[in-house]
């Protein structure tokens, strides 16, 4: 077969059909979605950002706050490569902090935790912001590393965070050598999982059903569309009643419209014999509701599973909890790990999954092991090692 020789011709035209020029300078339109972009190049480097809405008047209004950011960080890194020897480490900070906000690969929710860690270290090191750079020495880290007090997972993502600045610092030349990565991380243990039984989580449900509020139901559906399908919170938000195909029993989870799901890749995950019957309950009760419109009709439940929790005396749920609760009612119906990892999302094969589900599956495959047999016990003759049975010599080797 000759190859067509077009072809990458015709790519192109097929990427360009996606943007759509407006009128106003910078502004673009994504036509998939309908969502605007600022597109704009500063100091020879093309920077295109959504603007998160499809409507024009927003995106006009916002089209100018995002070029102003750009081009005041681009003016921040001109200042700060005049000043290198002076440079102090909040100068250093503030060239992450831009960085981090105008880098398209970063979730919005990675960049708010990001955003959280630097406000920690600020806190746990009060004078770091006005130490010049190369002032700061191994020792210093060192010694703050000491005294941090917090979580493992804190304190590892606050020095991701130092080193990160000060690699930047050594980008500029103001330094040559990172200091932070002397720092050792610390040992993150895996969280202790508390989860219901059937029995329980069933009472727990109800309970959150029959609470009286307005919207009580709904956080129960929730609870159950969660556990059955085993998604992140924000994926099943944006779960539509398109993503679910009962002739397949199996649901889309696309994520975000922007961001789309934690890795990137769309996934199908089967739908289990509860998720059909909630599915189906739900399209009997709301008919008339668009094939467009999300399955949920409420974004979260927090509230209300703890005032549950509480009320049938068991340990507190979180959202995420009901995707482990998931993962594991998986793997005690006897699902490999990794074809559990793949309903989850996770692309690592199933090495998360066997780190933090490992235990449980071993623990399963004991108690399975008891239910193993050969025959009725009675029936089972041994012969003893020291009298033959009849008919066979005696044995006189190993």
């Amino acid at each position: 077969m000759k190859a067509n020789r077009n072809a990458p011709i015709v790519r192109a035209a097929e990427r360009i059909k996606l943007w759509q020029k407006t009128p106003y300078a910078n502004l673009i339109r994504y036509l998939p979605s309908g969502v605007y972009f600022c597109r704009i190049r500063v100091r020879g480097r093309l920077i295109r950002k959504s603007l998160k809405t499809d409507v024009l008047s927003v995106a006009k209004l916002r089209l100018t706050d995002e070029e102003k950011k750009h081009r005041q960080t681009a003016q921040r890194q001109t200042a700060i490569q005049r000043g290198r020897g002076q440079m102090t480490f909040a100068e250093a900070l503030e060239v992450y902090r831009a960085r981090l906000q105008a880098n398209p690969a970063i979730k919005s929710k990675t960049k708010d935790y990001y955003a959280q860690r630097i406000l920690s270290l600020r806190k746990t090191w009060p004078t770091l912001e006005k130490t010049s750079l190369r002032d700061l020495s191994k020792q210093d880290c060192l010694d703050w590393a000491a005294s941090f007090e917090g979580s493992s997972p804190a304190f590892n993502n606050n020095v991701l965070v130092l080193r990160a600045v000060l690699d930047i610092a050594m980008e500029i030349g103001v330094i040559y050598e990172n200091a932070a990565r002397h720092i050792n991380r610390r040992a993150v243990r895996p969280k202790e999982l508390h989860l219901p039984d059937n029995a329980k989580f069933a009472e727990f449900v109800q309970t959150m059903e029959t609470a009286g509020g307005r919207f009580s139901r709904d956080c129960a559906d929730l609870v159950r569309f969660l556990a059955f399908g085993g998604f992140r919170l924000g994926e099943a938000r944006n779960i539509t009643w398109t993503d679910c195909d009962f002739a397949r029993a199996e649901i889309m989870v696309r994520g975000d419209p922007e961001e789309a799901t934690k890795n990137g890749e769309v996934r199908r995950v089967p739908m289990i014999g509860e998720m059909r019957q909630l599915l189906e309950r739900l399209r009997r009760e709301h008919p008339d509701t668009p094939a467009t419109d999300g399955v949920m009709r409420v974004g979260e439940s927090e509230k209300a599973m703890g005032a549950a929790a509480k009320k049938v005396g068991m340990a507190h749920l979180t959202h995420h909890d009901l995707r482990h609760l998931f993962a594991t009612r998986c793997i005690e119906s006897g699902v490999d790990i990794p074809t559990v990892s793949r309903w989850l999302g996770h692309k690592d094969g199933g090495a998360l999954a066997m780190k933090v589900y490992g235990r449980l599956r071993n623990q399963h495959s004991a108690s399975m092991a008891k239910l193993v047999k050969f025959g009725a016990a009675e029936s089972i003759v041994v012969p003893s090692p020291d009298l033959p049975t009849k008919g066979q010599p005696t044995a006189t080797g190993n």
